[in-house]
């Protein structure tokens, strides 16, 4: 099995821009996948699941930040409406723990390079979170706790547009803080929704670009379609555990 298609969620309002992104990370995640033939499509963008799923099979790589309902019910039924039911739904990019590496290690290279020490630093984890079910913020939370046991900062919490604790509300947001958000693209959360809460919140450190622009996710992506485990129903809420 040497076909994948990386899918996102895309912006049905608008969704060419969301579209030629995820195409320009499925290039540079085939880059990494030599004798692969790696795809993209957004569920916004009408018949594009089926476009980029020609082919009796394949594994279909969720680019969400955590699992639930998109991933083991919607994406499942979206691909049989497109003639992929044979395709297998891997675990999804937010679920990751290789991601949850790189969130430490984008961490501790943002102290070094804004001089701040562990012990002083607050980091905060800003995520989309739900209102419909806990596992999106269990998954951020989980990163914030790692964050803070692996890189000694002295303080990591995770805060939600969606959800509380609101990202407007945070606290500890002097200029020893930093702000990194769980988020998979620029879209607009990352843009407009982030920058605004943190200006409400009176944050004053540093804004990281969003977890998922990282130069090194294609490859991580890569090592996830590679490996292709199938999502588990139950595998991100034991994760978050």
């Amino acid at each position: 099995m040497t076909r994948a298609v990386i899918v996102a969620h895309g912006q049905p309002s608008d969704p060419a821009p969301a579209a030629a992104s995820l195409a320009a990370l499925a290039a540079d995640v085939a880059g990494h996948l030599p004798g692969w033939t790696i795809t993209a499509a957004t569920l916004a963008e009408p018949g594009a699941l089926a476009r980029a799923t020609q082919g009796p099979t394949g594994r279909a790589y969720p680019l969400f930040m955590a699992g639930g309902w998109f991933t083991r019910v919607h994406l499942p039924a979206r691909l049989a409406e497109a003639g992929a039911a044979g395709w297998h739904v891997l675990e999804p990019f937010g679920c990751d723990p290789a991601l949850h590496a790189l969130a430490v290690t984008v961490t501790r290279e943002a102290m070094t390079t804004h001089a701040l020490a562990p012990a002083d630093t607050t980091l905060i984890l800003a995520a989309h979170g739900s209102f419909k079910s806990p596992v999106p913020s269990d998954i951020a939370r989980l990163v914030a706790r790692r964050i803070q046991t692996e890189t000694g900062v002295g303080r990591a919490t995770a805060a939600f547009i969606d959800q509380t604790p609101a990202l407007a509300q945070a606290s500890g947001c002097g200029r020893r803080s930093l702000c990194l958000p769980f988020f998979a693209a620029a879209g607009g959360h990352v843009t407009e929704d982030i920058p605004a809460a943190l200006q409400t919140a009176g944050f004053q450190g540093h804004l990281l670009p969003a977890l998922g622009l990282d130069r090194r996710t294609p490859a991580l992506i890569a090592a996830a379609i590679r490996a292709g485990q199938p999502v588990c129903p139950r595998e991100c809420r034991h994760r978050s555990d």
